[in-house]
């Protein structure tokens, strides 16, 4: 749990900060959001996230409330004040306060900035990751920018706790065609029956994961063959391996999907060496 969070260019007990009962955020989920792994009290990828914030912020004509910089001094105070070694921290930015009307609303309106940061183990997911992890599918009903990462996260919600009650870790949204487009949280790869990695292009209006953009720079490090290509629910299944990746579970293993075992039932070599070679570079250029 957060003890302190930044509201606004104040730093406040969790338990009494607050935004205004307009805020968009609130009333029409106008808002974004970024998410940064920490490690050592130090933020990882953080020039991708913070270049994926400000093109959410763009795409949704939302003021950029700060320079990088500042943001950047916001973001590891709030890391100290909270005395996070291991975990998250989170930013949220809405288009700001004003009466509910659809909208945006003066030029001029101030947005809303909130900051969050919580303790996050990382020997919790290392044990997940040991053993892997089971995926389940569902529709994917989104609207049709998911590319922006906004606050409007109701289907995401809804998979992800369809997941919860079925005993998984995550649920990879399906698409009309029965191609997986990517996680509630996440993005899906999977290694095909050939061996080759596979992961949906971003030209399908899917998330540009920052964690995602990291594993395909290993991957070509390591000389392995990478398609940016989507895959069926059925080719998934069929795969000698599974895993999706995210700024809080990293590389994780997946080794069932809608109950069907993957592989040996097993987490399989190229995600486990992937998660490694991920956690080493992104521990060491955290700032």
């Amino acid at each position: 749990m957060s003890r302190v969070a930044y509201v606004n260019g104040q730093y406040q007990p969790h338990g009494q900060a607050t935004v205004h009962v307009e805020d968009r955020g609130f009333q029409f989920a106008d808002g974004v959001y970024e998410v940064w792994s920490v490690f050592d009290g130090r933020l990882a990828d953080f020039d991708g996230h913070m270049t994926r914030l400000h093109r959410s912020l763009n795409e949704l004509r939302i003021p950029i409330p700060m320079t990088r910089e500042a943001l950047a001094r916001v973001l590891n105070e709030t890391v100290r004040r909270n005395r996070v070694r291991e975990g998250l921290v989170y930013i949220q930015v809405t288009r700001g306060t004003a009466r509910r009307d659809h909208p945006f609303p003066p030029e001029g309106t101030a947005p809303s900035v909130v900051v969050t940061a919580r303790s996050l183990p990382l020997s919790k997911g290392n044990a997940s990751a040991k053993k892997g992890v089971a995926v389940i599918t569902q529709p994917d009903i989104r609207w049709g920018r998911c590319d922006i990462k906004t606050v409007g996260l109701l289907a995401n919600v809804l998979a992800k706790q369809a997941a919860k009650e079925r005993g998984a870790a995550e649920a990879w949204m399906v698409d009309e065609m029965g191609l997986v487009t990517e996680g509630s949280s996440t993005n899906a790869w999977i290694v095909d029956e050939h061996g080759k990695l596979r992961t949906r292009d971003t030209q399908a209006n899917i998330l540009q994961g920052i964690t995602r953009a990291a594993v395909i720079q290993l991957i070509a490090d390591e000389g392995l063959e990478l398609e940016e290509r989507a895959f069926s629910v059925d080719e998934a299944k069929r795969a000698r391996e599974a895993f999706y990746t995210s700024a809080s579970g990293f590389v994780m293993p997946a080794t069932s999907i809608d109950g069907v075992k993957i592989g040996d039932g097993k987490p399989g070599p190229i995600a486990t060496r992937l998660r490694t070679l991920y956690l080493d570079r992104a521990i060491r250029d955290a700032i």
